[in-house]
């Protein structure tokens, strides 16, 4: 069992939790995630680690409340206890070697997001962040991006806070006055991804792309994270929970990845609203 040390609200659907898991701490690395399950009768669901403290044996995960699973997940508190949370799984973010990095988070991708720029910073990275949200509701982790940032710009769509428009701009805006980069690490809903590296192609940057499709096992066994990548011509299947979750943007076919991931939207959003009425239930 492993116990909630800290819970917090970021803002109306998205929520910051501690849990003690001092052997997933110890071996944790930007960039990989854990399954956990809330309880006996739950399902596995997968969580990018956001951060971690080796001393005191402790892992950060931020979710966004969207299906029944983190509904029941949101309605822990600390103290009480998960009944499995297990990795770290997945392959680390590759960092060695970079001097100049743009790191581009969408969303709640911006919990996964920050822990590589922290790690880049570490490393005397040069870090420019660019965090986008739907509007100023949703704004989370700005001070925490500003920490570990040389630059920081944080986008809205509506244009109620910051700057408006999406993270793509400020990008193109960059790219087209000559800054160069070493690479640029985007992490996001599927399709603030696919433009970001649309963006990034002309100018031929890198881009790295982290892919969190549905997941069950995390051990490549199920074949339920399936994507295909596109290698020299060649269509590729590969798994996102162990040759993964980051894979190189260009390769990656990201409507596909789009249409299965909308595959089982109905069914989470009537499990979702199950999961809200037994607890109203419960509370009446």
């Amino acid at each position: 069992m492993y116990r909630i040390t800290k819970k917090e609200s970021l803002n109306p659907t998205v929520t910051f939790m501690e849990v003690e898991a001092p052997f997933v701490a110890r071996k944790a690395e930007p960039g990989q995630f854990i399954i956990l399950r809330v309880d006996e009768e739950g399902e596995r669901i997968p969580l990018t680690i956001a951060g971690c403290d080796r001393e005191k044996g402790t892992v950060e995960i931020i979710f966004q409340i969207v299906g029944a699973t983190t509904e029941k997940l949101n309605h822990k508190n600390v103290g009480e206890y998960l009944q499995d949370f297990v990795g770290p799984l997945g392959k680390a973010t590759e960092t060695e070697g970079l001097k100049r990095v743009c790191v581009v988070g969408g969303g709640v991708g911006c919990a996964i997001a920050l822990p590589v720029a922290r790690k880049l910073h570490e490393l005397g990275v040069e870090v420019t962040s660019i965090i986008g949200f739907r509007n100023k509701d949703l704004l989370i982790l700005e001070k925490e991006f500003a920490a570990c940032s040389d630059r920081l710009i944080v986008m809205t769509d509506d244009g109620s806070y910051a700057r408006q428009g999406n993270v793509t701009v400020p990008l193109k805006e960059m790219l087209e006055a000559g800054e160069q980069f070493d690479e640029v690490i985007t992490i996001g809903p599927l399709i603030m991804m696919k433009f970001v590296v649309l963006a990034c192609k002309p100018f031929g940057v890198p881009v790295t792309v982290s892919m969190n499709p549905i997941m069950i096992d995390g051990t490549g066994m199920c074949g339920g994270c399936r994507l295909t990548l596109v290698q020299d011509g060649k269509r590729v299947t590969k798994f996102a929970c162990v040759d993964g979750p980051d894979f190189n943007g260009y390769e990656v076919d990201f409507d596909e990845a789009m249409q299965r991931g909308a595959m089982f939207r109905d069914f989470e959003r009537q499990a979702y609203e199950e999961t809200c009425n037994l607890f109203r239930e419960v509370k009446a």
